[in-house]
């Protein structure tokens, strides 16, 4: 039997409230109820290593202070990091800050590469800036109702009504990944920086359930 377009959309809100009010930091105290697809997000498995984890919070605030020492006020320039990865996404007052911004964060340590999304506009409005925010909720939410997909395997930024989409998963992922979001409500344009692996690394990432050998288990020396 389908689900009742008022149902899904029901799911889809909560998920959505759920997913900000946790960004956002909510005290633990706080009472939150929530559905079951959003405790798909929190306990599913991020696929970065415990160390790539580490190191992208680390990126990000040695990135973010350098860019204060050199942006300053001129700028609001916001850094992402996904294995080792980073998008820049923001915006500057004119070309040389932007290429600046670009210089100083791909000189981090341990930084692969740089995404320069950083637009050369007025600093985003607060309304804009709580707008991209509720949309960044929402497009996680519909990552989570779509049950197909492994949510937390994404990583999910919105600027100025864009959606950039991070991440190590399949083809096949990315694909149904870009069509739920590029058909969920306020969406503009849907970017895709994602790492793509193939089928067969996704097997091997997946956790084993207990009382499951590794391949290697029960051979003969």
């Amino acid at each position: 039997m389908k689900t009742r377009p008022s149902t899904r959309w029901s799911r889809l809100a909560v998920s959505t409230l759920a997913v900000v009010l946790l960004g956002t930091g909510v005290s633990a105290c706080a009472p939150l109820v929530v559905g079951a697809g959003v405790t798909t997000v929190l306990v599913a498995t991020d696929r970065r290593t415990s160390g790539a984890m580490l190191e992208d919070k680390g990126i990000e605030l040695r990135a973010a202070n350098r860019l204060r020492d050199q942006i300053g006020e001129r700028g609001r320039v916001s850094v992402t990091s996904y294995n080792r990865r980073v998008l820049l996404t923001g915006e500057v007052a004119n070309e040389q800050d932007r290429l600046l911004a670009e210089r100083t964060v791909a000189a981090v340590e341990n930084v692969s590469g740089v995404f320069n999304e950083l637009a050369l506009l007025d600093v985003a409005s607060l309304a804009q800036r709580s707008s991209d925010l509720l949309l960044t909720g929402r497009a996680k939410a519909a990552l989570v109702e779509a049950r197909d997909l492994f949510a937390n395997a994404f990583h999910v930024t919105t600027s100025r009504g864009t959606v950039y989409l991070m991440g190590r998963v399949t083809q096949r992922e990315a694909n149904r990944a870009t069509e739920v979001l590029r058909n969920t409500q306020g969406v503009q344009r849907v970017v895709r920086m994602m790492e793509i692996i193939s089928e067969e690394e996704l097997a091997r990432l997946q956790p084993k359930p207990a009382g499951v050998p590794s391949p290697d288990t029960g051979r003969n020396p």
